[in-house]
């Protein structure tokens, strides 16, 4: 049986990438304030995740007010804003999604949602990745598409946002086709190391726009979900959102890169996704130096 995924990780420069991002991503799992707090850098990454990501989406709002959003809407589902990975998801209709509000851009809300509930999905990922997006674009769109659509492929002329210009999507057909073969590769094994798979579920989601509205939500979400599951960052101290979003234009350019099918577009993409990574990590390593100051 080929394994496509590895061909990519072997691609140029590739591995030279994904060995300096688990250099930095390893020397954060070795911090010693993990041993008493690493709860508490999980949830810091899950809140700077989704205000990176939210920004990439075009809406911009500081981390002091992502913070307070996220505490108020935790306050009134009686959740939490985020935390370390693990357990089962609570559901996939939008009956689950609760804490609303309206003075807050849908964008924010959905983001604030997945970073919440991420955690819950990482098994379910493994086994039936399908679910998870529908769940995901469920978390993302709340707020914004009426409920017989959340959760489903796109319809042939629904619109599709595109805040980073990357031009149309395929149609609903290929969608469809290219879906169930990502799914594939997902619950194949793979010598693939982690940060490539997760590259590709991002890309290709991209790609995709497979919902019409909310896919860089879900794209992003799905790439951090899938370094937890497959065990570069277990207890998800990292948020590559971060990284991307530290280098947008890159980032966009990485993406069409990607789009253009050549192995050195897809090579390209799978390296900015790699120093995504890495600069997450760092991203952390400070949060962990900050609370061990005090």
């Amino acid at each position: 049986m080929t394994d496509p995924l590895a061909q990519v990780a072997a691609l140029p420069g590739v591995p030279e990438a994904v060995t300096e991002a688990r250099s930095t991503v390893d020397r954060l799992l070795g911090h010693r304030i993990l041993r008493r707090r690493s709860a508490e850098v999980s949830t810091e990454a899950a809140l700077r995740a989704a205000r990176a990501s939210a920004a990439l989406e075009g809406v911009s709002v500081s981390l002091e007010e992502f913070r307070r959003d996220a505490a108020e809407l935790a306050s009134e589902t009686g959740g939490e804003a985020g935390g370390e990975a693990g357990g089962e998801a609570t559901g996939g209709t939008a009956d689950a999604v609760t804490g609303g509000r309206a003075d807050l851009d849908p964008v924010v809300q959905g983001a604030l949602r997945i970073s919440a509930e991420l955690g819950t999905l990482t098994d379910i990922w493994r086994r039936a990745p399908r679910q998870v997006l529908a769940r995901l674009h469920v978390l993302a769109a709340a707020d914004a598409v009426e409920e017989e659509a959340l959760g489903r492929p796109r319809a042939e002329d629904q619109p599709v946002a595109d805040p980073l210009e990357l031009g149309a999507p395929p149609a609903p057909a290929e969608v469809a086709a290219r879906l169930d073969a990502l799914s594939t590769l997902l619950t194949r094994p793979t010598k693939a190391p982690a940060i490539v798979v997760a590259a590709i579920v991002h890309g290709e989601l991209l790609a995709l726009r497979p919902f019409g509205w909310g896919d860089g939500l879900v794209a992003r979400a799905a790439e951090r979900l899938t370094l937890v599951q497959r065990g570069l960052d277990p207890k998800s101290l990292t948020a590559p959102e971060v990284g991307h979003a530290e280098r947008p234009e890159e980032y966009a350019e990485a993406l069409r890169a990607y789009l253009s099918g050549t192995s050195e577009g897809v090579a390209a993409w799978v390296r900015h996704c790699a120093a995504a990574v890495q600069t997450a990590a760092r991203d952390s390593l400070a949060v962990c130096e900050a609370y061990l100051r005090g």
